[in-house]
């Protein structure tokens, strides 16, 4: 006669199956995370190396350009005949041949010959309804948002096309001057990192009130602690810039595995822990007055203040001072 299971027997092997299961889950889900971390340092390293390679073309000077190219969008989907041959129907709304720091990714395509890089690996492609706009990002502007940003701050800007030659901030110089030798620690200073806002894919840049109607002006990087603290981690209250409302733990919303990637001028990229990164940024009080319109978090792409920041401080990762 054959001898079966009986049903405490059956019912005991579910059990240590069901354990064996809630051990090893969390355990595949680390891995998982952990797997997608390293391709975020990989790609960043990938877009690193891009860069430099521009840079070695163009006299050591980081990428800035403003253009209106016909078929040149990043989401091969908005290119071809169907999409028209008008360059400039798709650089006045929608966007996906406009070449701008919007679109900074299309400056090193020649290098990289590659678009999911630039994409986050552990993230969702952002693809939200711009409120300037009304096209959504990718879709409609083939543009990556929620991904990796560049840090504007460094490299500058420039905004030429279809504006007049006495239109103010036609030029967004660095106050460092655009190259990677002006910086002072390259291996140090921060050139790209992990940022999740659904319409901006560039570290946000200050710029000076007495230069807004120039046309050459001067940004400077956000280097503000309270700014980035409610960027990436979990706060409830906000009366201005304060630390104290800030709580330690890294918001899921914002952050993957409670790390940001960052990319640095020398190619180099690790993944930092957020209150790393944030104690590695001046509070608003060693840098310069942080305005009450952005100590909430990142509403836009660029911060306004009366005052010169302080740029003497020992910030390197910020590209600030010579330590």
């Amino acid at each position: 006669m054959k001898k079966a299971f009986t049903l405490i027997e059956l019912l005991v092997v579910i059990a240590i199956i069901a354990i064996l299961a809630a051990i090893l889950f969390p355990v595949f889900a680390q891995a998982k995370s952990a797997a997608k971390k390293t391709a975020a340092i990989s790609n960043q390293k990938q877009i690193g190396a891009s860069i430099l390679m521009y840079m070695a073309d163009s006299d050591d000077t980081y990428p800035r350009n403003d253009d209106c190219i016909l078929n040149s969008a990043l989401n091969p989907r908005l290119n071809g005949a169907a999409a028209g041959t008008n360059p400039a129907s798709g650089c006045t709304g929608p966007f996906q041949w406009r070449m701008n720091h919007y679109t900074w990714q299309k400056w090193l395509q020649p290098y990289s010959k590659n678009v999911d890089i630039f994409a986050h690996p552990g993230r969702q492609r952002r693809d939200d309804t711009n409120n300037g706009t009304g096209f959504r990002q990718w879709s409609q502007n083939g543009q990556i948002m929620g991904g990796f940003a560049l840090n504007l701050a460094l490299t500058g800007a420039i905004n030429t096309w279809n504006r007049a030659d006495n239109a103010a901030g036609r030029l967004r110089n660095s106050w460092l001057g655009g190259t990677q030798t002006a910086i002072p620690n390259p291996s140090q200073a921060m050139l790209l990192m992990e940022f999740g806002h659904p319409d901006v894919n560039f570290s946000p840049v200050v710029f000076e009130n007495a230069q807004n109607n120039n046309v050459e002006q001067t940004v400077y990087p956000a280097a503000f602690r309270e700014f980035w603290g409610r960027v990436f981690n979990q706060w409830t209250t906000c009366s201005g810039a304060n630390m104290n409302e800030i709580s330690q733990n890294a918001d899921p919303r914002s952050t993957f595995a409670n790390v940001i990637v960052v990319g640095f001028a020398d190619g180099s990229a690790k993944a930092l822990p957020v209150n790393r990164f944030l104690a590695q940024t001046p509070l608003a009080s060693e840098y310069a007055a942080l305005p009450s319109t952005n100590a909430c978090g990142a509403t836009s792409g660029t911060i306004r203040t009366s005052n010169v920041p302080n740029t003497n401080i020992n910030y390197p990762m910020w590209g600030l001072g010579g330590g």
